[in-house]
């Protein structure tokens, strides 16, 4: 009944005479034609439930406002209007008028398309747009104009409205990865996932392959499956973040598109001449651009393939003779090449960085910084030493997170660390999740405490832990 009452609403307030006076064809009897309200697409209900991806079958004839403007000032009076001109992908917002009585008429104006969901009649027009037409003599007469929409004019999420059951969640949105776009279906949408792939490859450029994660893990180090959803299969994906270049096979190791204001954000904490010690290093995100950025980095994965991947990315960046790559698990890393290069390095005056990208259970690693410099009175160093900074990644579901995470970096380490640490909140991961990082500088009676605990979290279980991420 409201849909009825507006489009005779609509009908009466525009007038028969105005129709005619514009030369567009508007029949009396519309039962045929979409009418654009309260959207500009109404989809056919044969696509309802579509499975395999038929593009015609979204084809439909809608009528639209248009406005006739003189050719003589039509770019002027377009962008006078773009506001409540119509934009549509793939479509023109100015026609030809071939209703018009002869041809020289035709040449002599031009159809403007307007958005139905501005524009309605002249009344809509704002003071703005009504000044415009006045000054450039264009009448303030809106007519309708038959206009046939096609797939290739419609948005991806128009097209998946259209298919999906109604009252569902309509996902568009995905991640992308280089050539990829990695999708995380509900069960609702997994009838359709072809198709919904197929969808977003069309309707986004440079996308030529489509995934969805699924829940099966069947690798040592919790690389979750990819189910190719239309499109290529090739996973090996090639990424620029920060001006940075990076190549690696997404189905085999962890990237997250979202963290790279993370990566820059502690990357521009560090100093040429600083050294960097990358637990987690995954494929290289923190450790390129700091050896990039004059850093000597020593960096660590247990994933062979992120390990082959981290190596690859150093030459492909030209930095690798800046770095050295260990395979390792995180704890052997810094029971190991940490605890040997830490006294020399902390004789001199450059930066120290430790960086522990591992949010699921890196604060878990922290207790095996206790005692790694021996509980020996004689070798505790003086004052002008410089201490080591740990930048050390951690989620959190409590309603105060930093009060979380900092508590449970205290209680790894054994110490308080009231007053050298703060906390960053690094991004949203889910509802009731947040991705924290606290960075601090190693207490003096953590590194030469009497304790050497070698119990905790070893890996692989955090490399599990951490391609479980990508689910925020």
């Amino acid at each position: 009944v409201r849909r009825l009452l507006t489009l005779l609403d609509v009908y009466y307030c525009r007038g028969a005479s105005r129709h005619s006076s514009l030369g567009i064809a508007f029949p009396e009897a519309q039962r045929n034609m979409v009418d654009p309200d309260p959207g500009l697409y109404t989809p056919p209900p044969a696509v309802r439930g579509m499975t395999v991806l038929d593009r015609e079958a979204f084809t439909q004839t809608i009528n639209v406002p248009a406005i006739r403007i003189p050719t003589s000032v039509l770019n002027k009076v377009v962008k006078s209007l773009k506001k409540v001109a119509l934009q549509r992908p793939g479509l023109k917002r100015v026609v030809d008028d071939d209703q018009t009585q002869t041809d020289a008429d035709s040449k002599e104006h031009r159809l403007l398309l307007l958005d139905p969901q501005n524009i309605s009649s002249v009344e809509n027009f704002g003071q703005e747009e009504a000044s415009a037409l006045k000054a450039f003599g264009v009448k303030p007469e809106i007519g309708r104009y038959e206009l046939k929409l096609t797939y290739d004019n419609l948005k991806s999420e128009e097209v998946l409205r259209a298919v999906l059951p109604e009252g569902q969640d309509v996902t568009s949105g995905f991640s992308r990865v280089g050539h990829i776009a990695h999708m995380n279906l509900r069960d609702h949408q997994l009838p359709y996932k072809n198709l919904i792939g197929q969808v977003i490859i069309d309707k986004n450029p440079g996308i030529t392959c489509v995934v969805n994660k699924t829940n099966t893990i069947d690798s040592t180090y919790r690389n979750f499956q990819m189910e190719v959803l239309a499109g290529e299969s090739n996973m090996v994906a090639k990424v620029r973040e920060n001006g940075v270049f990076y190549e690696f096979d997404f189905s085999r190791v962890y990237w997250n598109p979202r963290l790279g204001t993370e990566h820059e954000r502690i990357v521009s904490l560090l100093r040429r001449g600083d050294t960097v010690l990358d637990v987690f290093a995954g494929v290289g995100p923190f450790t390129v651009p700091a050896a990039r950025r004059g850093c000597t980095v020593f960096a660590n994965d247990l994933n062979p393939e992120s390990f082959r991947w981290l190596q690859h990315n150093t030459k492909l960046n030209k930095v690798e003779a800046k770095v050295t790559t260990f395979n390792l698990d995180g704890r052997e890393f810094i029971r190991g090449p940490v605890k040997e290069r830490l006294p020399e390095l902390m004789k001199g005056s450059a930066g120290i960085h430790i960086i522990m990208n591992l949010p699921a259970l890196a604060l878990e690693f922290l207790d095996a910084f206790r005692g790694l410099l021996g509980p020996d009175q004689e070798e505790e160093p003086s004052c002008k030493v410089t201490f080591p900074q740990v930048h050390c990644y951690g989620f959190s579901k409590e309603d105060d997170p930093q009060k979380d995470v900092l508590g449970r970096a205290e209680a790894a380490l054994g110490a308080s660390l009231q007053g050298c640490c703060s906390v960053h909140m690094v991004r949203n991961v889910a509802p009731n999740k947040e991705m924290m990082c606290v960075s601090f500088t190693v207490p003096t009676e953590v590194l030469y405490s009497p304790s050497t605990k070698e119990e905790g979290c070893s890996e692989p279980s955090p490399k599990r832990q951490k391609c479980g991420e990508a689910e925020g």
